[in-house]
């Protein structure tokens, strides 16, 4: 059995790359100070990474946008746009084209058994309210 770790520290974030005979995935671990223009760059960042390491299957869009979302409930939500507050977000992807992606904020958090079921008829057209109440 072949393996090899590679970890590479940079002031902002960890890239992490495992390879043996059973898997081979790449993860990154980065922050990024939680306003909304720095998300465009994070993100064209990680999809540049996430791009590189898997085989593409179609489905870059739609990690993409999934992304977005998060990491803007992230800093308008979760961490109400401080600057002082930061977003953290883990990615691990591996060539068979599995893709997991963590995004954390420093909020306070909400209890997610109080939210409306956005499955109910009168919720599923809403385009917000999902995350919090």
């Amino acid at each position: 059995m072949e393996l090899e770790i590679w970890l590479k520290h940079t002031h902002t974030h960890t890239h992490l790359l495992c390879i043996s005979d059973d898997v081979s995935f790449v993860e990154l671990r980065q922050s990024f100070p939680s306003q909304i223009h720095a998300i465009s760059s994070f993100v064209d960042q990680l999809m540049s990474l996430i791009t590189e390491f898997r085989n593409k299957d179609g489905s870059e869009t739609e990690i993409e946008m999934a992304l977005i979302e998060a990491l803007e409930n992230a800093v308008v939500h979760g961490n109400c746009e401080d600057p002082h507050k930061r977003v953290y977000v883990t990615c691990r992807c591996s060539a068979e084209g599995d893709v997991s992606i963590t995004v954390q904020d420093e909020g306070q958090g909400f209890n997610a058994g109080t939210l409306p079921d956005p499955t109910a008829p009168e919720n599923r057209l809403r385009t917000s309210g999902r995350g919090s109440t």
